[in-house]
């Protein structure tokens, strides 16, 4: 699964990498994090059918039919091998895609001793999109809530040393296709749901800090050992 990540490349950057159109959000309203965790508020790119378009989605997906907002909490990942069976994410496999923006992710690794973090990046430094879902959910009080999932897969030979599940990055060369509104074939999508190339990413200890939320700082991705 993915459960926390970070975003800590500068606003210039994501806004050139991921060719984003004029009037998206303002920098003022962007802010980087070491420690992005579920139910937070996370930065995601959406093509309007001509332009792409940066904005913030809630980490947790909410289906439109949702009785409770909560049910979010559940769905902070989809797994892309069930995306057009599950009631839960079927239309929006077709209908509402979303590039969820990160530089790192992290992942627990099971020992004698308890759970040891680790964070896994590309060897660029760039900065990536996971591939992820939207969804928008009317309140009882008539609000909406724009809420979203990350789309996961099997772990590539670098990932699977702590976990058996990695979330998608996609490939620039994917990104387009995925964002393409006009696009409702999911035999075509299913194709760039794959993992990652291992060669082209890295894995590293670093402190048990990254367990909490609350801490958010650059040492979360200081190298350990």
């Amino acid at each position: 699964m993915c459960g926390r990540f970070t975003l800590f490349s500068t606003y210039e950057t994501i806004i050139e990498r991921f060719a984003i159109a004029a009037g998206a959000i303002d920098e003022a309203d962007f802010e980087k994090s070491y420690n992005i965790a579920p139910s937070q508020q996370v930065l995601a790119v959406i093509n309007d059918g001509s332009q792409n378009r940066l904005g913030y989605l809630r980490w947790g997906f909410i289906p439109s039919w949702a009785k409770d907002e909560r049910i979010g909490y559940k769905m902070i990942n989809a797994r892309a091998e069930s995306l057009s069976e599950k009631r839960s994410f079927r239309n929006a496999y077709q209908n509402r895609r979303c590039l969820i923006v990160a530089d790192a992710f992290y992942e627990w690794k099971r020992m004698e001793e308890g759970k040891t973090p680790y964070c896994i990046t590309l060897k660029s430094n760039e900065p990536f999109g996971f591939a992820g879902l939207w969804e928008t959910w009317k309140s009882p009080d008539g609000s909406s809530v724009h809420s979203c999932t990350i789309i996961t897969t099997d772990a590539n030979e670098a990932v699977s040393f702590v976990h058996d599940r990695m979330p998608v990055i996609l490939k620039q060369e994917a990104e387009q296709l995925w964002l393409n509104p006009s696009v409702h074939d999911t035999a075509i999508l299913d194709k760039v749901l794959t993992p990652y190339n291992t060669d082209e990413m890295e894995i590293f200890e670093v402190s048990k800090e990254v367990n909490s939320p609350r801490n958010n700082s650059s040492k979360l991705i200081e190298r350990i050992g």
